[in-house]
């Protein structure tokens, strides 16, 4: 056997050597220092937060906007929201310059103690912003006693004017962390295309520290966490419950059965984000991250929502989020399934009014229908005949919602084009029989507008032989047309929603939803940043998780627009050439320490 040539030089053979680890840290440049400080400033976070600040006894410290530009490098570089590892990034990954626009001394010339110093610095500085946002200022080291940690607890559930204003800052705070990556993507053209749709979840964010425990009488470190339970586990995970958005996609324009392409290639950015107590606010909770995007003049589009949003009552829910102009899209529970209730005579089945007289084994169609049956509905073609067949009979909208919510819904029967035939309604309406009439049949239109190609309403026999009063019949059949208005449905205003359960039309639009927000669950607890691990992201408290989440999801936004830039195929419009470097520009103010890094050369726009 010949050797390699390589293997006969000694200097080849030290080039094929894996060169080795070295132990120096990497140095961050300072552009990408200059960007996450630019962005801060751009949010409008620091300015809130200064506002909080002012007035506080003692000295200033070091700035609360070091410690959170050192928590989004180390999110950047290092994928952890630990203080600890911010205050390595400051000390020994930055360079000169971006040292002098932070405040951060030279780690050359520090000892132990001087780096022990500066680390204590940091640390004081977001316990100051924490301290200041806290409604109830407790020991956050330590698990207290079961009464009195009640009292501190209610701090975050109570009416009173100062805590309801921090609590308020506080959330200001996380969406506008959030928000300020929509806000670039927005102006770079990243949505354009896009219908407006959104999916809806609310994801676990497990606790480090312990559960209360009943026997000691001591209440969690955490004492706003509690048990989230998903969807079919029967154990629960101790922590808080984090409400995201995404901006989700619907499969088609014309919504046929996996039609393919999705409509617009808009960013699957995340919209909002809220921390909350599990099971407290779900939908309040939505529906303060869907108000918060009104600003933007974004388009209101499909609202995709698992069972846990279904089970929210209509005003928590329902009604404030078809205000805003957003469709409803939801699944059901096992039990929830098939004929929910009915409303002036007309059946809700499956979240549609639908009439009154509908063959009975297409009322219900879906009653006690389990989950895995849903999951797979395509491989079962009796089932999803019967849900077709079922269509005609369903209610059709009239009147789109007014100013007040109120819609027209119409009897299948009426109008110039009805999808059923019903002799009740001919009866009650006085409509003579049709006259024959010659029909095309090489043509589909003219066929299938004709009343002997559509389904007839079974009447029983008695009824045809001796019609019922007006006033005996349902109060659909007595006119054609009937109005609903948000909440008129009482318990069960909560499962209607605005497509048809398990139609095509529906399952082009849920189904995506639901796989747009699920990827976002797996992007944020995947290999990088990752919000299920407590340990990356120590600091005690609701405030401080709260924030730390923020600004997780403000990197996972980052993330996935950095990816897009270097992944996206399709032509980059003027538009969007001209503001691509937009964060490239946003430069932070000057100050006394130093000079902001140089602003990047502009791109000429084509005139």
């Amino acid at each position: 056997m010949t050797k390699p040539q390589a293997w006969r030089s000694l200097e080849k053979i030290k080039l094929c050597r894996p060169r080795p680890v070295t132990d120096a840290p990497v140095e961050i440049p300072d552009s990408k220092v200059g960007q996450l400080d630019a962005l801060l400033h751009a949010s409008g976070v620091l300015d809130l937060i200064d506002a909080e600040l002012e007035g506080r006894p003692g000295p200033k410290g070091l700035p609360v906007r070091t410690a959170l530009v050192g928590l989004l490098l180390s999110l950047h570089y290092h994928h952890s929201a630990s203080l600890a590892d911010a205050c390595r990034v400051l000390l020994d990954e930055l360079r000169s310059p971006a040292r002098s626009w932070l405040g951060v001394p030279d780690a050359r010339h520090l000892d132990d103690h001087a780096r022990h110093a500066f680390t204590r610095r940091v640390y004081r500085a977001f316990d100051r912003l924490t301290s200041a946002l806290d409604p109830y200022r407790c020991d956050r080291r330590s698990r207290l006693p079961a009464d009195e940690a009640i009292h501190v607890a209610a701090a975050w559930e109570d009416t009173d004017a100062e805590h309801v204003r921090r609590r308020t800052v506080l959330q200001e705070i996380s969406d506008r962390l959030v928000l300020v990556t929509v806000r670039l993507a927005h102006r770079r053209g990243l949505f354009k295309g896009w219908r407006g749709d959104i999916g809806v979840d609310t994801t676990p964010v497990p606790a480090w520290h312990h559960p209360p425990s009943e026997r000691r009488r001591l209440a969690s470190v955490e004492l706003t966490a509690g048990w989230h339970y998903c969807g079919g586990a029967e154990e629960g995970i101790f922590g808080h419950s984090a409400t995201l958005l995404v901006a989700a996609s619907r499969r088609h324009p014309a919504a046929h059965p996996q039609a393919g392409e999705r409509v617009s290639r808009h960013p699957q950015l995340a919209l909002g984000l809220i921390l909350d107590t599990p099971g407290k606010r779900t939908g309040p909770n939505a529906v303060h991250a869907l108000t918060a995007l009104v600003p933007f003049g974004f388009p209101t589009g499909i609202l995709a929502a698992d069972r846990a949003y279904t089970d929210q009552t209509s005003p928590h829910f329902a009604q404030p989020a078809r205000r805003l102009g957003y469709q409803l899209v939801l699944d059901y529970k096992q039990e929830q399934r098939g004929v929910q209730g009915t409303h002036q005579g007309a059946l809700l089945i499956d979240g549609s009014l639908a009439c009154p007289a509908i063959p009975t084994a297409l009322a219900h169609a879906t009653t006690g229908l389990g989950d895995k049956a849903v999951r797979e509905i395509d491989d079962d073609q009796q089932l999803m005949k019967l849900i077709e067949t079922r269509e005609p009979y369903f209610l059709r909208l009239k009147q789109s919602a007014d100013a007040r919510g109120a819609i027209r819904l119409q009897c299948p029967a009426a109008g110039p084009s009805p999808s059923v035939v019903c002799p009740r309604f001919n009866q009650a309406q006085h409509i003579p029989p049709p006259r024959p009439s010659v029909v095309d049949r090489t043509s589909r239109r003219a066929t299938a507008a004709h009343s002997a190609a559509k389904p007839t309403v079974p009447i029983p026999q008695t009824e045809r032989l001796r019609p019922l009063p007006n006033d005996e019949l349902p109060r659909i059949c007595q006119k054609p047309t009937i109005t609903v208005r948000p909440g008129d449905l009482g318990k069960i205003d909560k499962l209607r929603q605005d497509r048809h359960y398990l139609r095509p039309t529906w399952q082009d639009a849920y189904r995506p939803g639901r796989a747009n927000i699920e990827g976002l669950n797996a992007r944020a607890k995947g290999h990088g940043i990752n919000i299920a691990d407590p340990k990356s992201r120590f600091a005690h408290g609701r405030v401080a998780q709260t924030i730390l989440i923020a600004l997780m999801v403000c990197s996972i936004n980052l993330h996935i627009l950095f990816t897009r830039q270097n992944t996206a195929t399709e032509a980059v419009t003027r538009h969007e050439t001209e503001n691509v470097t937009e964060l490239d520009s946003l430069t932070p103010p000057a100050m006394t320490t130093g000079l902001p890094p140089p602003a990047p050369p502009t791109v000429a726009a084509n005139t």
